[in-house]
Formats: structure tokens, C-alpha cells, sequence
């Protein structure tokens, strides 16, 4: 088949600032580690701060552009994934456009003159890391920008599509617009829990589209807090993920899959009402980096095999695979050619 433009993402573009900080940094801000929240009023002298830390890494970032841009490194054919999202007319943006296109994705981002491009603090202690971001102008994306023909033709050429949950903070309109389109022409459409804020505070935008997701992936926090909300009143994740997969669908073309990770714990499958579980590479605790970037790289690596009609144990395996290879660096970021095969 013609690899061109088969998988296309939405999402929030983010510059990350990323930067080794200390406990003490943590309790200033008032910041959890391993988690990821929005901004608010009392975080925002924070990215000064970072910004003038002598260790200070920027990296064109946002969960969505992570996971495509692996999936772009994964599958090395040129202008196999495309992407949109909003950014700023300012250095931040030039800087995620030369990344992101250089990184051979097929960017088609809206600029917006009124706000400056969205940002993510990194911050990063003993290798874990916690995420703040200031979406800024991702925050401004309207559902105007996708239809237009040019942004809309990437639509009707993908064959695949996958948005993090994080979008639905942005412009739950351009989500349905896409999974109605996804369900309508057979098409493969994916979403990601994000954030256990997402499933708390974004529910009922969440419950709305699930039933056009075909796949679903998250992590053991998202999937218990998913759980939490919904009454289900279960802490095992397995059972959560097999109760996602059997939600009602909008589209009978495909079964759903549930996908979570659990760290360095076995990664959990659930469809036709089966689970099963994948166990991930191990790596020795002196050779992690930094977390950042881990589950989306495991969504890249999944997605660039799926897009090639690939068995799910062999989808699996490559996101094992891409967040085993992105955590012994810094930052969402990967050598010149992958190494799976």
C-alpha cells in the first residue's frame, strides 16, 4: 500500500523545556512527580527559571507530536505521518517547524498572531519527570483550521488517525469531526487517556467520543482514575481495560483494543473480551535518563507497525521498544535509525 500520509495526529504543539531540577524546585512550585496538569497563575515564573538553568534542553514537543514523530522515525518513509495542532508566530514556532519537518513529519500548523507558542516544563528528578504546560496559543486551535481543503485533504488520505486526550481541552469539535469521518470511511481511530485530570475533569467530553475510538491506549493511573470516575469501583487494571474494550462502539468495522502500560510492569491487552500481558524490556536503573516522553514514544512505535497491517504482539513489541530507546535519553528524542526488527 502507499504509505503517504496514512497516519495523521491532532494535538497541542509544545516547545519542552526540559531541565534536571531538585526537590526543593519541586516543593516551590508545588509540583507532583510523575504527573502532568495545566499551568496555573502560581507556575508560571517557573519557566523563566528553567529557562535559565544552565542544563536547559528545548525539544519540540506535545504528547500527540511526540508519538507521530516516532512513528515517522519508526517507519523511515518520508511524509508517512501528518500533523496539526496551533502554534504562535514566534521563535518557539519557527523552532517546532524546523524540528517537527526535519524530524520528516508533514506539519499543518495554524499560526496564531495573538498568542505565543505553547510551552511544557520538563522537569526532571532521579530520572522521572512531571510535566506542566502552558498551552498558549495550542490552546487556540479552532475546528475552522482543519476544514479548510488543503488541512482537510490530509483527512481524507489518512488511513489512520491518533489524538491524545490532552486535545479535548482544545477543541472537542475538530475530534468529533475526525472520529465521525474515521467511522464513516472505515478508518482506524485512536485516543489516548492523557491525564488522570482528563478522565476527572474532561469526562463527559471523553465519554462522547469513546465510542469511536478503536483503540485506546493510557497508562495503570489514567486507567484506575477512569475507573474511579465511572463507578466502576475495581483498582485492577486488567479488568479496567477489558471494560473499556467492551464500551459500546459507534462503528461495528472494528473490535475495540485497550491498551495501558504500567511502567516497567507487563503492558496489558484487551480485546474480544481476553487480556493479555506483554512484558517490557528492562532497563538498569543507571542507563534511565529521563521519563519524559516514554508512553507517547510507546504509542509511536505501536502505531508504526499498525499503519503496516502488523500482528498487535508485534505492535507491542515496537512501542516496547521506542520508549525503551527514548528513556536512555533526554527528552523525546531518538538515534538517526531505529533497530527493530
Amino acid at each position: 500500500m502507499a504509505y503517504e500520509g496514512v497516519l495523521l495526529g491532532m494535538g497541542n504543539p509544545l516547545l519542552d523545556i526540559s531541565s534536571v531540577v531538585d526537590e526543593d524546585f519541586l516543593k516551590k512550585y508545588d509540583i507532583k512527580l510523575n504527573n502532568a496538569i495545566l499551568a496555573e497563575e502560581k507556575h508560571i515564573p517557573m519557566y523563566e527559571e528553567m529557562a535559565s538553568k544552565p542544563n536547559v534542553e528545548y525539544i519540540a514537543g506535545g504528547a500527540t507530536q511526540n508519538s507521530i514523530k516516532v512513528a515517522q522515525w519508526m517507519l523511515q518513509i518520508p511524509g508517512a505521518t501528518s500533523y496539526m495542532g496551533c502554534i504562535g508566530k514566534d521563535k518557539f514556532g519557527e523552532e517546532m517547524k524546523k524540528n517537527s519537518t526535519a524530524a520528516g513529519v508533514n506539519v499543518h500548523y495554524l499560526e496564531d498572531e495573538s498568542a505565543p507558542t505553547g510551552t511544557c516544563a520538563v522537569c526532571v528528578v532521579g530520572g522521572e519527570r512531571s510535566l506542566i504546560a502552558n498551552l498558549s496559543a495550542a490552546n487556540c486551535y479552532k475546528s475552522g483550521h482543519l476544514k479548510r481543503p488543503e488541512n482537510w485533504a490530509l483527512v481524507e488520505k489518512a488511513k489512520y488517525f491518533y489524538i491524545a486526550g490532552f486535545f479535548l481541552t482544545v477543541s472537542p469539535d475538530s475530534i468529533q469531526l475526525v472520529a465521525e469521518h474515521a467511522a464513516a470511511k472505515n478508518k482506524v481511530f485512536s485516543m489516548n487517556l492523557s491525564a488522570p485530570f482528563i478522565c476527572e475533569f474532561f469526562k463527559d467530553a471523553q465519554d462522547k467520543v469513546l465510542p469511536y475510538m478503536d483503540f485506546v491506549f493510557g497508562n495503570e493511573t489514567e486507567a484506575r482514575t477512569f475507573s474511579k470516575v465511572h463507578g466502576w469501583e475495581t483498582d485492577d487494571v486488567a479488568e479496567i481495560a477489558l471494560k473499556i474494550s467492551q464500551w459500546p462502539k459507534a462503528s461495528g468495522t472494528f473490535k475495540r483494543i485497550t491498551v495501558i502500560t504500567q511502567g516497567a510492569d507487563p503492558v496489558v491487552v484487551a480485546e474480544d473480551g481476553k487480556v493479555k500481558q506483554f512484558p517490557v524490556i528492562l532497563l538498569p536503573k543507571e542507563k534511565l535518563v529521563d521519563t519524559n516522553g516514554a508512553g507517547d514514544a510507546f504509542v509511536g512505535g505501536f502505531l508504526s507497525q499498525l499503519v503496516q497491517g502488523k500482528p498487535i504482539d508485534t505492535c507491542v513489541k515496537a512501542g516496547c521498544y521506542a520508549s525503551n530507546v527514548i528513556i536512555q535519553r533526554s527528552g523525546c528524542t531518538y538515534p538517526e535509525k531505529p533497530e527493530f526488527n
